[in-house]
């Protein structure tokens, strides 16, 4: 059983071009009530949602008709937090969080809710639930506790060179068409920015290889429309120091294997 309700104190995006992003409600709010009241303190993806709120915002200013814009639906899949979504909506509400849409779903239809509301983007603090995502053609990414401590006046994406000019043909065509149809996306959303204090920021990284890996990662980008401010070869190196540096809000890897035509 799936249960969306629309946020109307939001103006609803243009469902034609708009950026649809998907967070479970646990990676948002820690279900726990502050100071006896109705609203939910803050959790990991919290500074994660200010960021694309951010991007809408500098959007609009620039251009008050722009409709590339990202939607943000707020999932929930927890049995008990479905039975408190008014507390969920109230939180949001509280919180000045631009949430579209509100969807409460059981574990076993949460993904065919996605593909309904056109998900372009996941986001979870659960393994399995980004794993059962990406089988669906879904493109997904996990958070974890260092999201916290990202800005929320910048959303920074990591994406993983490595997969970048590589061919993988275990991945279903659908995974790919997914990660090519977000990054140009994602490239044209940066396009709309300066050089300089631009609200998105896009990095590459790569683990392996040497300059030609990292120049095919770029050129594979660079082909689809995404040019990134930074880009970091690695050349065997551990990648912890870099995301500890760079605090991307989340790092898309597999999901971009055989991004080149």
């Amino acid at each position: 059983m799936v249960s969306t309700v629309q946020n109307t104190d939001v103006k609803q995006k243009d469902a034609d071009h708009a950026v649809v992003v998907a967070v479970t409600s646990r990676a948002v709010f820690n279900s726990r009530a502050e100071d006896d009241s109705d609203v939910y303190g803050e959790s990991v993806a919290f500074p994660l949602l200010q960021s694309l709120q951010k991007i809408n915002e500098r959007l609009l200013e620039e251009n008050p008709a722009e409709s590339l814009l990202f939607d943000v639906i707020l999932i929930t899949t927890d049995r008990q937090q479905q039975q408190q979504s008014s507390c969920i909506i109230s939180s949001t509400k509280h919180h000045g969080l631009e949430v579209g849409r509100f969807c409460f779903s059981n574990e076993e239809d949460f993904t065919e809710s996605l593909l309904k509301n056109s998900v372009q983007l996941f986001l979870s603090t659960d393994g399995n639930e980004a794993s059962q995502v990406s089988q669906k053609g879904v493109l997904s990414a996990l958070l974890d506790e260092n999201s916290a401590s990202c800005p929320s006046e910048q959303l920074r994406v990591l994406l993983c060179g490595d997969t970048l000019s590589q061919s993988d043909a275990s991945l279903a065509l659908l995974s790919r068409q997914a990660a090519q149809n977000f990054s140009a996306q994602l490239g044209k959303m940066r396009q709309r920015f300066g050089m300089f204090d631009s609200p998105l920021w896009i990095s590459v990284v790569t683990s392996h290889g040497g300059r030609e890996a990292c120049s095919d990662s770029l050129r594979a980008l660079r082909s689809h429309g995404v040019s990134v401010d930074e880009a970091y070869c690695l050349a065997g190196a551990p990648r912890g120091p870099i995301l500890s540096l760079l605090r991307p809000h989340f790092l898309l890897r597999e999901s971009f294997s055989g991004l080149q035509d």
